[in-house]
């Protein structure tokens, strides 16, 4: 097999690289000596570190973070007294003395620490002075109140057990990830807050009269380090951990991060799987023959939901009905979705929102990282995940893919045709990242996908009965080569200063055939990225802006028409950012482009994020999105259906002579943190609506034929959600919702409900874990839908004009052997209730008829599935 010719290779490859050679270090005669120093902003950095550098002084760093100071001077020609005296002069305090009022209150807004300091440990003070007063085993409980979660921070508590068992907080106490240096102190309630540097997970916790230890963290999460009288560290205590699914705390735009835990709730074999357990997003079939599938975001279509992949442009032109499927699952380290616009810098194309994907990194995923996967329809997947630090400043990983389906006759309906293509999908990805520790980081790396397809009757022969009546077939082989790269430069004495190049160039085949019809079609596509970041005056005032250039050339064969086009569009964006002590940002973005097809257009956005008290915070976005529609590729009716082709109010010189799609996009969301069952609890509301002033329209209405032209009349969508996550017990978290869509268009004249989108949701996903075992339960509820109509049909051949309303349910059971090298087992079952659309094909008998028609689908087009799966891990 491929997956295991290409593993040879690289650990061939691996082994021949000379570990890094040791190094001496130089020997210096200074004094080395860290101590605090409070500020609060790169400003504060400037003017510490530029006061503290005087003659005997050979090196100063000082940590917005930890507020520590480190410096390398000669005693014979300056005291560390005189150091300190002089820092304090300019404004700052250390821990032994205080700066003149007069003095502090000449310093910039920005650099004010004493209130900000104040403000962000006001929560804490009343939960550490409870916690010297509480019993051991609600300390945490306390605690918790106060903790809020976040992607690259670990927050946790030091406290020292008294002879008399109460727990009191120590100020000062140093936490450091090993290797690293990475560190800070903790605050005076005991409370420190510190990232996660990279793969290390060992922390080293030191406080005077204590001895130094080295604790391994086994679950990055809120921490209890209890120091004992006699001057022994204890254990650290595992005590909550960050939910599954979650809000980012940091984010002025409102992101909901899954991660890999949230991922393993099910089998998810590639993206599209892994939004089973999402409210937000549907994912659904486009056909009943291809096996392709589509998400629905806000009730459109996700040909208006930007993808990308580490904010580099996914699949999308012609692949964008491969796109949720060439994705392998366990690649993913975590998906970002965000509803609505999104920031300027990353294009103009989000309409109903963005879905990044972040892929595993080389410097921190496992070193190996194994699943195998297989289902009662004879589905098989096999994927593989190595990565190597080479040095100190290089890494690498390869992530391998390869499925195959074998079983032609998974056919629920008795309809005659399979209700999944049989065939094979190869996809790799080779990655690599330089980092020189000063500041200059690159990643490069190449994809390649080769995925063939073969669907149609269950007898279907492509030997005998392509391009011919005997049998209906269909064939789709895609090639798929990409090639990536990221460049930046963080300036190291000014970290909020940056600037980076983003690189992507792609060649897309995909050579096919639907019953008579080929489709052949090509796509080459360049984008580039470059981005500046830096402040105004201050870090509550930052800005981003930059310069981008896409390219894209297609060529499509349809039947016996070619539709060629070339798309230019260079552009230039600026973003500015407030920040307000963390209760209030604003992101506003512009950015201009030029199309040479569509001309010049402009693309404002804005987002706000409003924290009025600690725990609710409100976010709304407004702004506009634009694209350029793919009609067949976003369209697979038009392949799978006797239906004729035909576009109205075509133009010379655009794209298939339509206009370009045009929205405006506006949403609110309010979410409240509160406690529940004495856990943490969170309600979120959300209302999105879009305004199309322009939509190419995909009009079903007419049996004999699908029309495309651009929009005559109104087109919108409103959604609203609301969202309830809870811990009635411990362990087991529950997650409810229910979402209304009200989605029209307007078709040859009339303003109709939009077709396949049910208005009423609801969604409920039990997870309870207990020891080494994990159980997953979902159900969701999907409303009626409006059916395009078949009133013109032979009775026979006619379908209801309102789906029926359904239920479907998925679980799983999750075991794990091991801790330093874990291995996962877990079976499952989707479709529950095993329900199907039974009427999925019109005229299935006679596939060469007029009346043919494989694209009316509602529901799922199979029944119920059981699957097994193993997972295993080399950290």
């Amino acid at each position: 097999m491929r997956i295991l010719k290409y593993t040879s290779l690289l650990l061939l490859c691996l082994g021949f690289f000379p570990s890094e050679a040791q190094t001496n270090k130089a020997i210096s005669n200074d004094t080395s000596v860290s101590f605090k120093v409070f500020g609060a902003c790169e400003m504060c950095k400037d003017r510490i570190e530029n006061t503290a550098k005087i003659k005997g002084v050979n090196s100063v760093v000082w940590d917005v973070d930890s507020k520590m100071l480190t410096l390398a001077y000669n005693p014979t020609k300056v005291t560390l007294q005189k150091i300190q005296n002089r820092i304090v002069a300019v404004g700052h305090d250390i821990e032994s003395k205080k700066a003149n009022i007069s003095v502090y209150t000449a310093l910039p807004a920005c650099c004010h620490y004493r209130e900000i300091e104040n403000s962000n440990n006001e929560a804490a003070a009343d939960t550490a002075q409870k916690i010297m007063s509480a019993k051991p085993d609600s300390i945490m409980t306390l605690y918790n109140a106060t903790a809020t979660t976040n992607t690259h921070i670990i927050k946790g508590v030091v406290l020292e057990s008294t002879k008399k068992g109460i727990f009191k907080p120590l100020t000062g106490a140093s936490v450091i990830w090993l290797k690293t240096g990475t560190g800070t102190t903790t605050d005076s309630t005991g409370v420190f807050a510190i990232p996660h540097a990279g793969t290390e997970s060992r922390l080293i916790v030191s406080y005077a009269g204590y001895k130094p230890d080295t604790i391994t963290v086994s679950d990055m999460s809120e921490l209890k380090i209890i120091l004992a009288s006699g001057n022994q560290l204890k254990e650290v205590l595992i005590t909550s951990k960050q939910r599954s699914t979650y809000l980012s705390a940091i984010s002025p735009v409102r992101t909901q991060i899954m991660n890999e835990r949230e991922l393993f709730k099910a089998a998810c074999c590639n993206l599209s799987e892994s939004f089973e357990t999402n409210p937000s997003v549907d994912v659904s079939y486009n056909d009943a023959v291809t096996g392709s599938k589509q998400i629905q975001l806000l009730g459109l279509s996700g040909n208006y939901t930007q993808l990308t992949v580490e904010n580099l442009p996914g699949p999308r032109g012609i692949a964008t009905p491969l796109g949720l499927n060439s994705i392998a699952g366990p690649w993913i380290e975590s998906i970002q979705l965000s509803k609505g616009t999104g920031s300027v810098a990353n294009g103009y194309e989000s309409i109903a929102g963005q879905i990044n994907v972040e892929l595993k990194k080389p410097e921190k995923s496992e070193q190996l990282f194994a699943n195998a996967y297989i289902n009662d329809f004879g589905k098989t997947d096999f994927n593989l995940t190595l990565s190597k630090k080479i040095g100190s400043k290089w890494s690498t990983a390869l992530l391998l893919h390869d499925d195959f389906i074998t079983n032609a006759t998974v056919d629920f309906n008795k309809d005659g045709f399979r209700d999944l293509p049989t065939g094979n999908q190869f996809s790799m990805i080779n990655r690599w990242k330089f980092e020189d520790g000063k500041g200059f980081i690159t990643q490069f790396g190449i994809k390649i996908l080769d995925d063939k397809k073969t669907g149609g009757e269950t007898d279907f022969n492509a030997a005998t009965d392509k391009f011919t009546n005997n049998k209906y077939g269909l064939g789709i082989n895609t090639k798929r080569y990409e090639a990536f790269a990221k460049i930046g430069y963080l300036f190291p004495e000014k970290k909020y200063k940056s600037i980076g190049l983003q690189l992507a160039a792609i060649s897309h085949q995909q050579d096919s055939y639907f019953g008579l019809t080929k489709y052949d079609a090509t796509q080459k596509s360049f984008y580039s990225n470059l981005i500046y970041q830096s402040i105004i005056n201050n870090t509550n005032h930052k800005f981003r802006t930059g310069i981008s250039f896409l390219y894209d050339r297609y060529n499509e064969d349809f039947k016996t028409d070619n539709y060629k086009r070339t798309e230019v569009v260079p552009g230039a964006f600026f973003e500015y950012t407030y920040d307000y002590v963390k209760k209030l940002s604003v992101v506003a973005g512009i950015r201009t482009d030029h199309n040479n097809l569509f001309g010049w257009f402009v693309t404002p956005r804005i987002n706000i994020k409003y924290e009025p008290i600690p725990g609710t915070i409100i976010h709304a976005s407004a702004g506009r999105g634009q694209r350029t529609a793919n009609i067949f590729a976003e369209n697979t009716s038009v392949f799978v259906s006797a239906r004729q082709v035909n576009i109205i109010g075509a133009t010379a010189g655009k794209s298939y002579g339509l206009d370009a799609e045009v929205a405006w996009n506006k949403g609110i969301s309010i979410d409240q943190k509160f406690k529940l069952f004495k856990r943490d609890a969170m309600l979120s509301v959300d209302f999105f609506r879009n305004d199309f002033t322009n939509q190419v329209i995909t009009d079903l209405e007419d049996v004999r034929q699908v029309r495309f032209y651009n929009l005559k009349g109104k087109s919108y969508s409103n959604s609203f959600q609301a969202e309830l996550t809870i811990e009635p017990v411990k362990k087991l978290d529950v997650r409810i919702a229910y979402r209304y869509f009200d989605v029209k268009a307007t078709f040859d004249g009339k303003l109709m409900q939009r077709p396949f989108i049910a208005s009423n949701r609801a969604f409920a996903n039990l997870a309870y874990g207990i020891s080494s075992w994990k159980f997953d339960y979902t159900i969701s509820y999907n409303g009626k839908k409006r059916i395009p109509s078949t009133l013109d049909n032979p009775a026979q051949y006619q379908r209801e004009q309102t789906s029926p309303d359904y239920i479907l349910m998925g679980a799983q059971v999750t075991k794990s052997f091991g801790k330093k090298n874990p291995v996962d087992f877990y079976i499952g079952v989707e479709n529950v209730t095993n329900f199907f659309q039974k009427d999925v094909i019109v005229s299935a008998d006679q596939p060469f008829s007029p009346h043919f028609d494989a694209s009316l689908v509602w529901g799922p087009v199979s029944g119920r599935m059981f699957y097994a799966g193993w997972r295993f891990k080399i950290k």
